[in-house]
């Protein structure tokens, strides 16, 4: 049997869908919910208050990240359908344009013409509307739109990533809660960016400054106007 049939490879590009989901939302779950109870505690709020703020963060936060990937994965659903329609109309109107079209596409990539032509004939006798779709218009199974996974994935994820510093409230004194918090969301950050790099192939600690920098910064600004809100009021 062929090695090319016994070898199968995992390729890390395959994660990029639910991985780019998971790792925002997540982020998005721990630095927004922080930021949060960092801000609400810095006003010299009580436990009480800032547990409250922190858990309505988790929910609005959850249901408003699914309910924007939805509604932004699906309008990317929306005109990749729409594509397809209309390629797929060319393809019952003019098949030997389409053809031709299809092998210029590989002739472009350094394919020779003759072998070119023969490669779309064959493609197109198989699955026209696939070969079209992924070599014409860019769209595969990888990056097909996937609206109700997306949404599913980035809820999950920004719940998972609000409940570390939600928990961090319960187990902090009050007189320490605003250091405590801000100093174990900052190491989930960094956790997070990176297994997010590791799981995508890219520079682990690269990510990890980058997203713990940014997280930084967020909760320093939300403290700083929550002391500025506290002591006006």
């Amino acid at each position: 049997m062929s090695r090319l049939r016994l070898h199968q490879e995992n390729h890390l590009v395959d994660r990029i869908g639910w991985l780019r989901a998971a790792v925002l939302g997540a982020n998005d779950g721990i630095l927004s919910t922080a930021s949060l109870i960092v801000g609400v505690a810095a006003a010299s709020a009580a436990p009480s208050d800032i547990l409250v703020a922190g858990a309505a963060g988790l929910v609005a936060g959850a249901m408003s990240m699914a309910a924007g990937e939805y509604v932004s994965v699906s309008s990317q659903a929306d005109t990749e359908n729409a594509d397809l329609a209309r390629e797929g109309k060319e393809l019952r109107e003019d098949p030997a344009f389409e053809r031709e079209e299809l092998a210029q596409i590989y002739v472009h990539r350094g394919v020779d013409p003759q072998l070119a032509r023969l490669v779309a004939e064959q493609l197109m006798a198989k699955d026209a509307l696939g070969a079209h779709a992924r070599d014409e218009l860019g769209i595969s199974d990888i990056s097909t739109a996937r609206p109700v996974q997306a949404a599913l994935t980035s809820a999950a994820s920004f719940a998972t990533g609000a409940a570390m510093p939600l928990l961090m409230v319960l187990v902090s004194p009050p007189a320490l809660l605003v250091p405590l918090v801000s100093i174990a969301s900052l190491v989930f950050l960094a956790l997070l960016g990176a297994v997010g790099a590791k799981a995508g192939g890219a520079n682990v600690p690269h990510a990890t400054l980058r997203v713990t920098f940014w997280g930084a910064l967020a909760m320093a600004l939300t403290a700083g106007i929550g002391r500025l809100v506290g002591t006006a009021v």
